[in-house]
C-alpha cells in the first residue's frame, strides 16, 4: 500500500470530502502543507471552511476533477468502482487509499494515538476525552464525528504527540488503524448490511483489540457479553470500566439533577479517585465518562482536570441537544438510530422535566430497520407518543419490503400511541396541533429529521 511521507507533502484529492471525517482529515493534511482538492455533492459549512483554508473544491463528481499531477486519491467506503473520479484515478494509475487507511497513517505520526470504538457512544466519549485533555493543557489533535463547540467544529490540530479519534467498525475500517490506546464501549448487532451477525462483529472487535502494542492500553466495558473473549491473549494492559458491575473503574453514590445529569464518585481499584458532575444526561453517559477517565488516569492527568473537563463538556451537536422551546414545549434533537441508543436516550428523559414525551423518529436504512424490527418497536414504546417519518435510505435502495408504517403498526400493537406521516410538513402540522405546554419533544435519527426541529423553531 502507498505510504505517505509527511515530510514531503504531495497533491491529494478526496472523493467525498464533505463528510465529517473526510473534511477533518483534509484539514490535517492542509495544515501539514499538502495540496488538497476534493469533491462532494453540494457545498456545506465544512466544505466552505476547507476552501477558506486553501483547498480546491468541486461540486458534483466528474472524471475531470482528477487533474494531472494528482499524487494520491482518498475515498470513502461509499465510493464504488463505477464512480467517475475513482475510475479516472485507476485509469491514470494514481495511488489510492481509503479514508480509514489515511487515518491510520496519520495516527502513526503520534506518540499517543487514542481510538474510541463501540457500537454506541463514540462521539460523546471522544468529546469527553477531548474536554479533559484541553482542561489539562495536553494540546491534542482531535478528529470527532460531530460538531464540538469546545474545538469549534469536528477537528482540532494540536502541537503535542497526542491524537484522539473515533474508530468505526463499519466495513472493518478501524482495522486500518495504529492505536496505542483503545476503548471498546460496547458491542451490539448493527451494520448488518456488512457484517453477517453479532459473532462476525465480535470477531472484528477482537481483531481491533489485537492491534494494540505491548506497551498499549485497552479500556473495555465489563458489561460486554463475555468481554474476556475480546481481551484474551492481547499483548497490552487491559482495564475494565462499568457503572454498575465490578470493574477496575466504577461509579458510586450516583445521583441525578433536575436535568438528568449524573454526579458520582469514581472508584479505582476500590479507592476513590475523583468526584464528577456531568453536564450531559443519562446513565449511559456515566459509562462513557468512566472510559474517558480510565484513559486520562493512565496518561497521568490529575483528578481535578478530569472532574473539571467532564463538567465542562455540555454535549455535541445532535446528542441530546437542546434546540429551544415553542409554546412552552421543549425540543431536543438526538442522533440515536439503534434500539440500544433509543432506549438510553429515552431513559435519560425520565429525569428530565416534562409532562408528555413525544418522539419523532426517522429510521435509518432499510437493512437496520428490518434486522432489528422487534427491538425498534420495543425501544420506541418508552415514549408516550411516537411519530414516524419515512425510512432514511442513506446508501441503500428500498428493496427489502419494510416501511415506517409497518413499524407504526407494531408500536400500536405494543400499546403505545403511534402515528406515521409521509412528509415532514405533515409531521410538523400534527405536532403543532397536538403538543401541549410542558411537553418534551425529541426528534431522533441519523438522517435529516433534525429539519423538523429546526422548522418548528423557525430556524
Amino acid at each position: 500500500m502507498y505510504k505517505i511521507d509527511f515530510t514531503k507533502p504531495v497533491s491529494v484529492h478526496f472523493i467525498g470530502i464533505g463528510g465529517i471525517s473526510m473534511s477533518g482529515l483534509a484539514e490535517i493534511l492542509l495544515n501539514a502543507g499538502f495540496k488538497v482538492s476534493g469533491s462532494d455533492r453540494a457545498a456545506s459549512d465544512l466544505t466552505k471552511k476547507l476552501e477558506e483554508e486553501g483547498a480546491t473544491l468541486y461540486y458534483g463528481q466528474r472524471a475531470e476533477n482528477i487533474k494531472e499531477g494528482t499524487e494520491l486519491v482518498v475515498y470513502t467506503a461509499a465510493i464504488k468502482g463505477d464512480n467517475p473520479e475513482y475510475a479516472r484515478a485507476v485509469e491514470l494509475d494514481v495511488p489510492m487509499m481509503t479514508r480509514a487507511e489515511l487515518l491510520g497513517q496519520i495516527m502513526k505520526n503520534y506518540e499517543t494515538s487514542i481510538a474510541v470504538s463501540g457500537t454506541h457512544g463514540k462521539t460523546t466519549t471522544t468529546s469527553m476525552l477531548t474536554s479533559i485533555l484541553l482542561r489539562a493543557d495536553a494540546d491534542p489533535t482531535v478528529s470527532v464525528g460531530g460538531m464540538l463547540s469546545a474545538i469549534g467544529g469536528n477537528i482540532r490540530i494540536g502541537n503535542s504527540g497526542c491524537f484522539v479519534t473515533e474508530a468505526c467498525e463499519y466495513t472493518n475500517s478501524f482495522l486500518s488503524f495504529f492505536p496505542t490506546i483503545s476503548i471498546i464501549l460496547n458491542i451490539d448487532a448493527d451494520h448488518l448490511d456488512f457484517f453477517k451477525d453479532i459473532n462476525d462483529i465480535r470477531k472484528s472487535f477482537k481483531k481491533f483489540a489485537d492491534l494494540l502494542p505491548e506497551d498499549g492500553l485497552l479500556v473495555i466495558n465489563a458489561g460486554i457479553d463475555d468481554y474476556e473473549e475480546i481481551t484474551k491473549d492481547v499483548k497490552c494492559k487491559v482495564v475494565t470500566v462499568s457503572s454498575d458491575l465490578d470493574a477496575d473503574y466504577t461509579a458510586a453514590s450516583v445521583t441525578y439533577d433536575e436535568k438528568g445529569c449524573a454526579s458520582f464518585e469514581v472508584i479505582k481499584d476500590k479507592k476513590e479517585l475523583a468526584n464528577v458532575h456531568l453536564s450531559v444526561p443519562g446513565v449511559h453517559n456515566v459509562g462513557n465518562a468512566l472510559a474517558a477517565i480510565a484513559v486520562c488516569d493512565h496518561l497521568g492527568i490529575d483528578a481535578s482536570s478530569i472532574s473539571e473537563g467532564l463538567c465542562d463538556f455540555t454535549g455535541t451537536d445532535r446528542r441530546f441537544q437542546y434546540k429551544g422551546k415553542i409554546g412552552d414545549v421543549t425540543i431536543i434533537d438526538d442522533y440515536a438510530h439503534h434500539p440500544t441508543e433509543i432506549a438510553a436516550t429515552l431513559a435519560a428523559c425520565a429525569n428530565y422535566p416534562h409532562k408528555k414525551l413525544w418522539l419523532v423518529f426517522q429510521p435509518h436504512t432499510y437493512t437496520r430497520t428490518k434486522a432489528l424490527f422487534d427491538e425498534f418497536a420495543k425501544a420506541l414504546c418508552a415514549a408516550d407518543e411516537v411519530v414516524l417519518a419515512d425510512i432514511y435510505a442513506a446508501r441503500e435502495k428500498d428493496n427489502l419490503g419494510i416501511s415506517s408504517n409497518d413499524l407504526c403498526e407494531a408500536i400500536k400493537n405494543n400499546g403505545t400511541e403511534a402515528h406515521y406521516f409521509g412528509s415532514f410538513d405533515e409531521i410538523e402540522n400534527f405536532l403543532l396541533q397536538n403538543c401541549s405546554p410542558g411537553d418534551l419533544l425529541i426528534t431522533m435519527g441519523a438522517g435529516d429529521i433534525v429539519k423538523v426541529a429546526d422548522s418548528l423553531l423557525g430556524q
